[in-house]
């Protein structure tokens, strides 16, 4: 019987790929370690300095090891805001600041938008001013709109324009502080003294307003500085209708209580300031005092 022939085994030409992907492999591990060497881990290294410092060197513990290149700060990523934010807002707190928070500015967003669109056509005709920041909103209405010259009675036009302003603001539960201001013609009559009373009397009437269009009367506060706070000069009659206002100041939870927010907001800025240098390695001081008291008086505007 003839033998079977074996069949011919065929040449593999693809043994080339096992040694070209352990080389790959190999490349890509070495890579990695290189990577995991080169990177710096900020949190670890201070730690092991402050360690290294305090051992070596009792009396400067805490003190980190100076290097030639200075680490770089870490990239927040967007995810990661939320977490900065209430860092950032416990450091204001640190260097004296105040931090409104994410809720309050949503909320001083919303009203400065409904407020701007609602009194568009006489804030193009510059009767009246919207302005905000992350703390407050400030609307200013010239008394031209409002009342008659020496006269705390509003005029018929006036009260549908307050009105639209209380509708907004009786759909939040922020604090409203209304402030009237005079020019410094002097005045004396049976129902005004002096300016102060005739300023106080037209903050008055306005959250009287207010009050019956449905805002909560706790939730406001009215205030006469008279001639004694002038934006512009009195020498002039622009300057003098300049100075006859009203303004409307809707405040944050956050300076609620506060006694001065232009204080405030200037505390707020030098806080963000030495935040900013301490992150950028600049030698800064942090008071050992807690944050500062607040107080129950009724804020006042500087």
């Amino acid at each position: 019987m003839a033998r079977k022939k074996k069949p011919e085994e065929h040449a593999n030409h693809e043994r080339w790929l096992v040694s070209y992907a352990d080389f790959i492999t190999l490349l890509f591990a070495f890579f990695v370690v290189m990577y995991s060497i080169s990177s710096v881990n900020e949190g670890k290294y201070r730690v092991l300095s402050d360690s290294i410092s305090s051992a070596f060197n009792p009396s400067q513990a805490g003190l980190p090891i100076k290097l030639n290149n200075p680490l770089k700060p870490p990239i927040v990523s967007p995810a990661a805001m939320s977490s900065a934010d209430f860092s950032t807002t416990q450091n204001l707190s640190a260097y004296g600041g105040v931090e409104a928070s994410r809720e309050d500015k949503i909320n001083l967003r919303k009203i400065a938008a409904r407020i701007s669109k609602d009194l568009a056509p006489l804030i193009d005709d510059k009767l009246v001013k919207v302005k905000k920041n992350d703390l407050w909103i400030e609307i200013e209405i010239k008394s031209s709109i409002l009342f008659g010259s020496g006269k705390a009675s509003l005029q018929a036009t006036s009260r549908p324009v307050l009105r639209d302003v209380a509708k907004v603001l009786s759909d939040f539960n922020n604090q409203i502080q209304v402030e009237g201001f005079t020019d410094n013609v002097p005045i004396a009559t049976e129902n005004f003294r002096s300016n102060w009373e005739l300023s106080a009397a037209r903050a008055a009437t306005v959250v009287h307003l207010f009050s019956r269009a449905g805002v909560k009367p706790s939730r406001l506060s009215a205030v006469g500085y008279g001639e004694f706070k002038p934006v512009a000069d009195n020498t002039t009659a622009k300057g003098r209708q300049a100075n006859r206002r009203v303004k409307i100041i809707v405040l944050s939870d956050a300076i609620a209580r506060r006694t001065s927010r232009s204080e405030q907001l200037e505390k707020t800025i030098a806080a963000k300031r030495k935040i900013k240098n301490a992150q950028s390695g600049v030698s800064v001081n942090i008071p050992a005092k807690g944050p500062a008291p607040i107080h129950i008086l009724p804020p006042v505007r500087q």
